[in-house]
């Protein structure tokens, strides 16, 4: 003879074990959201480290010294110095 089915204890078992599932995916979205992409912290320390990006943002500043003058007076390397400093300050300071 046949068994019945209980289509009531199977869907309420059915729904538990989805609802579980859906919980754990949910943490586990959660905590790959909270804890920063190694990937992408490797790529911020390459870029704080690299000396092209460093450059840049040194002639970025000293530029912006000469501007702040109103383009006028002074010297480009003092301005070059100056900017070298700066960021090497703001660098060790974010390293901290």
């Amino acid at each position: 003879m046949a068994r019945k089915s209980n289509e009531a204890r199977s869907l309420v078992s059915a729904e538990g074990a989805g609802a579980a599932a859906l919980t754990h995916r949910r943490a586990t979205r959660a905590k790959a959201a909270a804890k920063p992409d190694r990937a992408e912290a490797k790529n911020q320390a390459a870029v704080a480290n690299d000396p092209v990006c460093e450059h840049e943002e040194i002639a970025a500043l000293a530029h912006s010294y000469w501007e702040a003058r109103g383009r006028q007076g002074g010297s480009p390397e003092e301005d070059w110095f100056r900017a070298v400093e700066e960021v090497r300050r703001r660098r060790q300071t974010s390293d901290r």
